[in-house]
This record gives structure tokens, C-alpha cells and sequence, in this order.
């Protein structure tokens, strides 16, 4: 893989990523209203999503989640309702200290991994444009799986990048807002969430062809 191709690839993903998402919303969120330890938690677990998604897409997973309506259907309304959930929790949660003890923050830096890891893996459309998106980067007279593997760190790493700002965008405002506005910045992240899962409900395949 030449380095022009390197370069455009990691222009295009982070113009993609520039855009808040599910796991953006999530590290802000979480930034905000928990210690960073379990913001960081969180983003590792986005950013496992991104090798597995990759990996999965090179496997032929995109390709199957297209021909398969029931397939598609079914991971559709399984994110849209976990988005959905995760909106009316973030909602209804009072703005908690960031300080907890080494025990609960290594149950809740537990649960952000996992969170982040199901927003990401339940998400068809992701998988869908993944699909469509990455395989334009690779070059097919040069082993593939090693161009996969390579597509894969780049986007985990830029993840992990602007998830960090988002992360430490939130722990910013914690420090210098009232805890009723940090609570007003964890609700509209919930409503983004929830709009996020709307649109998520309302999404069809052939919207991306």
C-alpha cells in the first residue's frame, strides 16, 4: 500500500469522523459526568469495534448484511432500541462526582467497554458504509489482508483520537461549568442519541446504493 493511498484514506476517515456519533456522543458524555479512566475505557471499546467491523467487512460480512433483509432488519431495530435505551438513561441520570473508588471505577470503566463496543458492532449502517468505504483503499494485486489490517489500526487510531477531544471536551466543562449545565450537556447528548436511533429505525439499505 503506497503511502498517496495511506494519505487519502486517512483524509477521507476523518472528515468521516468529524461528524458526532453514537461513540463521540458517548465519550463526551462520558468525559463529563465520569472519571476519565472510564471515558478511556470507553473509547478503547469504539475503537475494538473498528478493528472488528474492518476485519469483519474484509471477511465478506458487508456483503452479506446486504443480501439479507432479515439480517439487516434485525441488528437495525436491536441498535435503534439500545440507542434508544442508552438516550433515556443518559436523561434520567443525576450528574454523579468524578470521584468513585478504585472498585467502582473499574465496574463502570467495564461497562463504558462494553457500551461503546455494542453501540459500534449494532449499527448496520456503519457496517454497511464500512463496506462500501474501505474496500476503494485496497489494492487488489497486493495481499489483502495486510492492507485490511493496516485500514483497520488507521481508523482505531483516528478514533481513538477524536474520541480523546470529545472525552476531554466533556471533563473541560465539567471543571468550569455549573453541574446543572454539565447535566444539560449530558441531555443533549441523550437527545442526539435519540434522534441518532430514529434515524437508525428509518434507514434502509438501498440508501446507501
Amino acid at each position: 500500500m503506497d503511502s498517496t493511498t495511506l494519505f487519502l484514506y486517512l483524509i477521507a476517515v476523518a472528515a468521516v469522523m468529524v461528524t458526532p456519533g453514537p461513540t463521540m456522543l458517548l465519550a463526551l458524555s462520558n468525559g463529563a459526568t465520569r472519571p476519565m479512566r472510564v471515558a478511556a475505557c470507553g473509547i478503547a471499546g469504539a475503537a475494538l469495534a473498528d478493528l472488528i467491523l474492518i476485519g469483519a467487512v474484509g471477511c465478506g460480512l458487508g456483503a452479506v448484511l446486504q443480501a439479507s433483509e432479515h439480517l439487516f432488519t434485525a441488528i437495525k431495530w436491536l441498535g435503534a432500541a439500545y440507542l434508544f435505551y442508552l438516550a433515556v438513561s443518559m436523561w434520567r441520570a443525576p450528574t454523579r462526582e468524578l470521584v468513585a473508588t478504585s472498585d467502582a471505577t473499574s465496574a463502570s470503566g467495564r461497562a463504558a467497554f462494553l457500551r461503546a463496543l455494542f453501540v459500534a458492532l449494532s449499527n448496520p449502517k456503519t457496517i454497511l458504509f464500512t463496506s462500501a468505504f474501505v474496500p476503494q483503499f485496497v489494492h487488489a494485486d497486493k495481499p489483502v489482508a495486510i492492507q485490511y489490517v493496516i485500514l483497520a489500526v488507521i481508523a482505531a487510531l483516528m478514533d481513538i483520537v477524536m474520541m480523546a477531544i470529545y472525552a476531554f471536551g466533556g471533563r473541560h466543562a465539567v471543571r468550569t461549568l455549573s453541574a446543572r449545565a454539565v447535566q444539560w450537556i449530558n441531555r443533549g447528548c441523550a437527545g442526539m442519541l435519540a434522534f441518532l436511533a430514529v434515524g437508525l429505525s428509518l434507514y434502509r439499505r438501498s440508501d446507501l446504493r
